[in-house]
């Protein structure tokens, strides 16, 4: 048996409406997208992007983030999170992570807003790994009272609530969401910007297309530049495809719900293996994250050999070689970031995931687990 890291979906309305495009009918597909996400969200505005990494760097963009300006993150974050900032030539701030949910350390959060408090603190991203979400009031509350703005990297948090709303409607000033996350590949490319303020959004569409304006009674062809923007737009196709997939995201939510519990039922227990220590029943889990107590990659290896691939989630930041030339970290400047990373492993889970294949992987794990000594 052999069983990916993640697998994309394709059914009949994917079909449909791909085939809608490429058969000339007259439907915006970029434009429904658009309309249905900001209704499936909440939000009062979507602007679709050609990928996640794009809808973050328009975000800075909107925000108009300028060298030497600062925005904090977790140091467990995905590449693109620091590299949107740095391509303005602003500098990337690591906060270390909670132990229990990976994601970043509010305490530790608020004690560098505290402690830095300057005009040039431009923002802060926030991650929610793998669905599971911070305390957003009180991240909303940081925001007020030290003058920064909110940006949610919600790349694993289509669909996910706090407090009843979904991500996306919450409060923050922009949320950006990725159709094709880090280790998630799907057939097609994707993401999202969306804000309930309209003075953002207006930047951000003016710049996603080259901040090329018309004037709506000349001829098309007669435009002008007013700022300088780039081309985040998404294609048609990429939308056909995602608009099918966003309509059975609450079904795909509750197949990975009912996949994690089949996961915590059978490794709950189970010697070397830990599994994901959950207080938030809101939990999506788009990703299932254990942690190996002894030599995760030699354990991700024997799986591997069985057929079964898993993920990281992720290198600390402070690891990759140019964040740690380039602000003189040092390996234990993050350490429960550290310590986390040298454990944790994600398990396949995804809708199309049968019984059969969770069955198989959890008798594999254990039978591995057994060889820990």
């Amino acid at each position: 048996m052999k069983i990916p890291f993640n697998k994309y979906i394709s059914g009949r309305e994917e079909h449909s409406n791909v085939s809608d495009v490429l058969d000339g009918e007259e439907i915006n597909q970029v434009e429904e997208l658009e309309s249905e996400f900001a209704a499936y969200i909440g939000a009062d505005f979507a602007l679709a992007t050609s990928h996640g990494t794009s809808a973050l760097h328009l975000a800075m963009l909107a925000l108009e983030l300028k060298r030497g300006d600062r925005v904090v993150c977790s140091v467990n974050a995905h590449p693109s999170i620091p590299e949107v900032v740095r391509h303005f030539d602003a500098e990337p701030v690591f906060i270390d992570i909670d132990a229990q949910s990976f994601n970043i350390n509010l305490d530790l959060l608020e004690n560098y807003l505290e402690d830095n408090q300057s005009k040039k603190l431009k923002a802060v991203i926030i991650t929610h790994l793998g669905g599971s979400c911070v305390d957003l009031e009180r991240v909303y509350s940081m925001s007020k009272i030290y003058d920064v703005k909110i940006v949610e990297d919600a790349s694993h948090a289509l669909g996910a609530t706090y407090k009843g709303d979904k991500i996306g409607s919450s409060g923050a000033d922009i949320t950006c969401f990725n159709f094709s996350s880090h280790l998630k590949k799907n057939v097609c490319n994707g993401g999202m910007l969306v804000t309930n303020d309209e003075e953002i959004m207006d930047r951000a569409r003016l710049l996603a297309n080259h901040a090329i304006v018309r004037d709506k009674d000349a001829l098309e062809y007669i435009y002008d530049v007013v700022d300088i923007g780039n081309d985040y737009s998404m294609s048609e196709l990429n939308a056909a495809y995602i608009r099918a997939q966003l309509g059975d995201q609450d079904k795909n939510i509750a197949r990975h719900r009912a996949i994690a519990k089949v996961y915590n039922e059978a490794l709950g227990g189970v010697a070397h293996i830990t599994i994901p220590q959950v207080s938030d029943e809101a939990h999506i889990y788009a990703l299932y994250i254990i942690k190996i107590d002894k030599n995760r990659d030699s354990f991700a290896l024997e799986l591997k050999n069985a057929g079964i691939d898993a993920g990281l989630h992720y290198i600390p930041l402070h690891l990759l070689s140019y964040y740690k030339a380039k602000y003189s970290l040092r390996v234990n400047d993050f350490p429960v970031a550290l310590r986390t990373y040298q454990q944790v492993l994600s398990l396949p889970i995804y809708p199309s995931l049968d019984d059969k294949e969770v069955a198989f992987i959890c008798d594999k794990i254990k039978k591995i687990a057994k060889t820990r000594v």
